[in-house]
């Protein structure tokens, strides 16, 4: 596996100046902005499930839901295979959500062995779990995995902020902004930091926990 990991805010600021170089509007885009965040996060079951908890609620609601997940312990594989839906119900879990963390806590994923996976293998063994979609597997590998060139397309904070960025008459959708992303290449993961914190300011709101 050779594909280049951000592991410092070093990595972030050189993939930053490279997109600025290589598309003016990133530049623009990031004049005002505080310094982009490392976003780098721990990898394994939690944190995976902390994305699937993250999916089609609001980054305060995900929030809420995660900390009594935590606070009851409901983190490990093993606590979810053993609870019993209703008390995964009762912290907050929607009923498909609940059938989403079985599934993965059911799957047997080696986790530490996705590290040396490349992007396009590990976005496809976790998309083969019930519930992990394009979003979650990517938001994966772009935080947890640390990888440089991985996008989440389907994601609307990124969406938005190309619309805005870009000048565009609409939200690109998502095989559109996937295409946009190419020429982003080798730091794609850099542009959609660059993009959240330009929607953070522009909306006055987080666009990913």
């Amino acid at each position: 596996m050779n594909e280049r990991v951000i592991e410092t805010l070093d990595c972030v600021a050189e993939g930053a100046a490279w997109l600025c170089a290589h598309e003016p509007r990133f530049g623009i885009a990031m004049q005002g902005l505080p310094p982009l965040p490392l976003r780098r996060k721990p990898d394994g079951f939690a944190e995976l499930l902390s994305a699937i908890v993250s999916q089609q609620v609001s980054v305060a609601s995900a929030s809420a839901i995660w900390g009594r997940l935590q606070d009851a312990g409901m983190v490990t594989v093993e606590a979810v295979e053993q609870s019993s839906d209703d008390a995964l119900r009762a912290l907050g879990l929607s009923r498909q959500k609940v059938k989403y963390a079985k599934a993965l806590a059911e799957a047997g994923i080696d986790f530490d062995g996705l590290r040396d996976l490349p992007a396009e293998q590990v976005i496809k063994t976790l998309t083969a779990v019930s519930g992990i979609g394009a979003w979650t597997a990517e938001i994966y590998v772009m935080f947890s995995l640390g990888r440089a060139d991985v996008f989440a397309p389907g994601d609307l904070a990124l969406q938005e902020a190309a619309r805005l960025i870009f000048d565009l008459d609409e939200r690109p959708k998502e095989r559109a902004l996937r295409a946009m992303a190419q020429d982003w290449s080798p730091w794609q993961s850099v542009a959609a930091r660059i993009m959240w914190a330009y929607y953070r300011q522009r909306k006055q709101r987080e666009g990913i926990r």
